[in-house]
């Protein structure tokens, strides 16, 4: 962020983004498949249909975000945060992550959820997460 102060940084919900930001968040996050190429619009959806979805602007620019998939009374799961890789390292993870949480208490949901990638969780734990003992996290294969 060399080229602005990170005062410069706004964290907010949103509702829409450019698909084209979004398919470069995705893809630096290795979260893309070539197979997404055909009908990238899904990634309308996801934005949309998020309980609580936040960009990170800086200039303007979408340069984070991050989701979480909730039924907004009681509980909910966070998913998908990533940073530009030019950004990271600066505290931008950590306040979208905090701005989902503030978001998702302020309509009462009182159990947040996330699945951490192998390494981050000392990312998560500064946050206030900590490991599910006697739970593990599985994924429906087809």
């Amino acid at each position: 962020m060399s080229d602005g102060p990170l005062s410069e940084l706004i964290i907010k919900p949103i509702k829409a983004a450019p698909i084209e930001d979004l398919i470069i968040l995705y893809k630096e996050a290795g979260w893309w498949e070539s197979s997404y190429d055909t009908q990238p619009e899904f990634l309308n959806h996801i934005v949309k249909d998020s309980a609580v979805f936040v960009g990170a602007f800086w200039q303007k620019k979408l340069i984070g975000m991050g989701r979480a998939l909730s039924d907004l009374a009681s509980d909910a799961y966070i998913q998908d945060v990533t940073v530009l890789k030019e950004f990271r390292g600066k505290g931008i993870g950590k306040k979208i992550i905090q701005t989902l949480i503030e978001k998702l208490k302020e309509n009462g949901v009182d159990w947040i959820g996330l699945v951490a990638q192998p390494g981050t969780s000392p990312f998560y734990k500064e946050l206030g997460f900590e490991l599910l003992k006697d739970h593990v996290p599985l994924r429906y294969k087809d």
